[in-house]
């Protein structure tokens, strides 16, 4: 990749994670402000940046009609799209689509819930690999190889007091999702919030998507949010068929509360 392109890159992903001013871009990126005037110059002609009359920098619509360009290509979103609304007009909560793409976890489908609180999550923007259910849920379809260079690779950010923090406990974490065939972020990455996620297998036997409902937790308790899985694997056993997936998708029911280490919303932090 030439430099130029790199360092174009660069600062597209840094505009994209706020950064919206030449001088900061140019200190981000460690390169002068001269180059990154010229760059952004031509990231704004071809429409990728815009600038607005305060000199601060956006992600421009090209970014966005490539988005949904690559979004329309994902067959999985379109099948799956019917069924997501159903699942979110019977429970009324959030629920997300994603899939995996050689190492991140892509939101690429989301209805919102009809409470007032809404979450941070928004089509096309990575979730957190150690700190969600749908990357949980993800990441159990690898090898055990990948999974672990994965796991390894990983910037384990905390998010809260109860945010998974090393690979060890992300792998056990996932291989249990797995084995169950659901995943769960209790508190993980918000503390107000709880999720739910389960696989969709492709025509392959893969699981090629996950779907997840998210519930702030005054809505309600997470025993409550557990007793939502039966709804999500409904749904994922639906998509999953008219994906042409023919096989019986692992779901084992949550046992009791007490075997779940269920408990009241903690002050400490979690994540979703």
């Amino acid at each position: 990749m030439s430099q130029s392109l790199s360092r174009a890159l660069d600062l597209l992903d840094l505009v994209a994670r706020g950064v919206d001013s030449l001088d900061a871009l140019a200190d981000a990126a460690g390169v002068h402000k001269t180059t990154v005037m010229r760059l952004l110059q031509t990231l704004d002609a071809h429409g990728y940046v815009t600038r607005d009359a305060s000199y601060r920098y956006h992600l421009g619509s090209a970014v966005f009609a490539l988005a949904q360009t690559a979004l329309d290509g994902q067959d999985v979103r379109r099948v799956a799209s019917p069924t997501l609304q159903s699942l979110g007009a019977a429970t009324g909560q959030t629920v997300h689509l994603a899939a995996y793409d050689d190492g991140t976890v892509i939101y690429i489908d989301k209805v919102e819930s009809r409470q007032p609180l809404r979450m941070y999550s928004r089509i096309g923007l990575p979730a957190a690999l150690h700190a969600t259910a749908v990357a949980k849920v993800l990441l159990g379809g690898l090898d055990d190889g990948e999974l672990q260079r994965i796991a390894d690779a990983i910037d384990y950010e905390r998010f809260t007091g109860s945010t998974i923090l090393t690979p060890q406990a992300l792998v056990r974490e996932v291989r249990l999702s797995a084995e169950r065939g659901w995943a769960v972020d209790h508190e993980e990455h918000e503390t107000f919030m709880n999720c739910v996620g389960a696989p969709v297998f492709g025509a392959d036997g893969r699981v090629a998507a996950a779907v997840s409902i998210s519930v702030p937790n005054q809505v309600l308790s997470y025993d409550q949010v557990l007793g939502l899985l039966p709804a999500l694997h409904a749904a994922t056993t639906t998509i999953s068929a008219n994906l042409g997936y023919s096989g019986d998708a692992p779901f084992l029911p949550p046992a009791p509360s007490a075997s779940h280490g269920s408990r009241s919303p903690r002050v400490s932090k979690g994540q979703s």
